[in-house]
């Protein structure tokens, strides 16, 4: 059956693997720092996606069960982040003594030594409805503060998702006395930075990129503080919006401390589909289609650092209608304004910044032995 609707990867109908060839190999081998593979034949497909837009290592926050899977595909090129068990029907359980149960199978099993806090606000009623206490996803809880110290003992880095976009704080999280305001998610992660002085992975460039002061500001008094890219989406739509020379003195002031990240999410579930085509807001129902989904992503992302490129963005974006429904659909998109980095900028995006963090990592053993010497934080 042929197929007229445009999909919410593909707005513009890009033949993304043309694409791929155009914009030819990047000016480092890229190291994608944030990413989700999951599936032994969607790890396939995106291993394939990988190869076509230069990306050699993936950090990702794959799900226990699914890991050997992915390792079997993608090798030692994974690098796994220890994650909890996002699919466990005791929700409250898979993310309090589950989790330190985690962290330690991950470490034994797949030699993880990144461990990832989610901190979405959204957690707060995730968990009320889970009948649990709505604050476990914040950052210093007493939950947390234990799996800090174990995964401490164990010479971890630390990973965290801290807030959601501006435009969530606008709608979806407009009660402040429940999910607290944008300012407030940061509370924690300032005192907890110094307390943990292990190398701190920001995701989503540190969840504030709609405000480049502050990032800057964030950096600076945290020299163990390290953010990514990630969130195609919701990065396309902002860092588009800033001026050229404000983000590159950015990425200037801070370089080797920002890291290329995706978000890419894959499932198996990508690959295959006995519904078969729904529109624009369906789930991809064949390998092709799955091919087509991940590729947007690093296609988005190559095209906004390294070409001057001015149109929409292929990637539909339903937060503009979550904020102006009246101008817009859920269909819709932003513009993707391409900054065109200078080379030695996105060598170390690409591939410096994250390879320094990988050897920080590997050589803060010594922070490990006397965390468990002195007996934690809490002794």
């Amino acid at each position: 059956m042929t197929r007229t609707s445009p999909k919410a990867y593909n707005r513009l109908r890009l033949d993304y693997r043309r694409e791929a060839e155009r914009l030819g190999p990047p000016p480092a081998p890229i190291i994608d720092a944030h990413a989700h593979i999951n599936g032994a034949a969607a790890s396939r497909v995106y291993a394939d996606v990988r190869r076509a837009y230069g990306v050699v290592r993936t950090f990702t926050q794959t799900q226990l069960k699914q890991a050997a899977a992915v390792r079997e595909v993608l090798g030692e090129t994974a690098t796994f982040v220890a994650v909890p068990d996002y699919m466990a029907e005791d929700r409250v359980r898979a993310h309090t003594e589950g989790f330190i149960e985690n962290i330690t199978e991950w470490n034994r099993e797949f030699g993880a030594k990144i461990v990832k806090f989610w901190c979405g606000p959204r957690g707060r009623k995730f968990m009320h409805d889970s009948g649990g206490d709505p604050l476990i996803f914040t950052l210093d809880h007493p939950w947390r503060r234990k799996q800090m110290d174990h995964a401490a003992s164990l010479g971890y880095m630390f990973m965290a998702h801290l807030a959601d976009p501006d435009t969530w704080f606008a709608t979806t999280y407009a009660d402040t006395s429940f999910y607290g305001t944008k300012q407030s998610q940061y509370d924690a992660i300032e005192r907890l930075a110094e307390e943990y002085p292990v190398p701190w992975l920001i995701a989503h460039m540190g969840g504030w990129p709609e405000d480049l002061d502050f990032i800057d500001g964030f950096l600076t008094r945290h020299p163990n503080v390290v953010l990514d890219t990630s969130a195609t989406k919701w990065m396309v739509r902002e860092l588009s919006k800033h001026p050229t020379d404000r983000l590159t003195a950015l990425l200037r002031k801070f370089k080797g401390r920002i890291l290329f990240g995706s978000d890419i999410v894959t499932d198996d579930s990508h690959c295959t589909s006995a519904e078969g085509w729904r529109g624009i807001g369906a789930q991809t129902s064949s390998e092709e289609e799955a091919w087509d989904l991940y590729a947007s992503r690093y296609y988005a992302l190559r095209t906004m650092f390294e070409t001057s490129h001015k149109g929409p963005s292929p990637i539909a974006d339903p937060d503009l209608a979550m904020v102006d429904p009246e101008r817009f659909g859920p269909e819709d998109a932003p513009p993707l304004r391409g900054h065109a980095l200078p080379q030695d900028l996105l060598k170390a995006l690409y591939h410096g910044a994250t390879a320094a963090t990988l050897a920080h990592w590997m050589e803060h053993g010594a922070f490990a032995e006397g965390w468990a010497e002195a007996g934690g934080r809490n002794e």
